[in-house]
């Protein structure tokens, strides 16, 4: 809650944005599709990371895909990425921009396509858990970006309105899902795609990393105190 009694929100992605998973998540997908004799290049599999794993194998898959393939590629990439969660690396500034926001007042949630499970592991490599209010996954909504239930979501366990709200993603399904709920949304490039992409996809402005958004974060939508324009 702000000084003026106004609370608001910074909703973070998790995956490329606060923790360095962006091309784990690529080869441990390229792996599953190859078990199961689908030959994808990794740079299209990279284009794909960021939206709901449901969405990302009908793309390779295609739409009339076979469910139990589709089951059986999810459990191959699950496992194969499991295999990094000792090893999960938090982005530099990630934990201190959670803090940061926090400590201007905003309720800071975690808003992620991942699984919670997945989502935990993160969480302990960002070891930032002070600082966070609320946390959503994939477990909790019908629909993964670029549909905007999970920013909804984010926006429930907060208790604000869209416009009480800012989000930090590294993906265009990041912007996408903010679009279609009303929010604001700030870019990162640690994901690997180009500011370009996210300016032109629709992100309000755009940062190197975390740590450049703390570095620039007085001067950002973020900088100021919930409530007050």
């Amino acid at each position: 809650m702000s000084r003026d009694g106004t609370r608001g929100a910074a909703i973070f992605d998790v995956d490329g944005t606060l923790v360095d998973t962006t091309y784990l998540h690529t080869v441990a997908w390229w792996e599953a599709l190859r078990q199961s004799g689908r030959r994808v290049p990794m740079s299209r599999i990279h284009r794909t990371i960021g939206m709901g794993s449901d969405q990302l194998l009908k793309r390779f898959l295609g739409e009339d895909h076979d469910p139990e393939e589709a089951a059986s590629v999810s459990a191959a990439h699950r496992t194969l990425y499991a295999e990094y969660w000792p090893r999960l690396a938090p982005l530099d500034g990630a934990a201190d921009l959670l803090r940061a926001c926090a400590d201007r007042g905003w309720t800071v949630v975690l808003a992620s396509s991942a699984h919670g499970d997945e989502l935990e592991a993160m969480r302990r490599a960002v070891g930032a858990d002070e600082a966070v209010a609320a946390a959503t996954s994939s477990d909790d909504v019908e629909a993964s970006k670029p549909a905007p239930d999970l920013v909804t979501s984010a926006l429930a366990h907060a208790d604000v309105p869209p416009d009480r709200a800012v989000f930090v993603g590294d993906t265009v399904w990041d912007v996408a899902a903010c679009e279609r709920a009303g929010v604001p949304c700030l870019g990162v490039l640690s994901g690997g795609l180009t500011r370009q992409e996210l300016l032109e996809a629709g992100a309000a402005e755009v940062y190197e990393n975390p740590a450049d958004l703390l570095a620039r974060l007085d001067d950002s939508p973020l900088g100021r105190a919930p409530g007050r324009d």
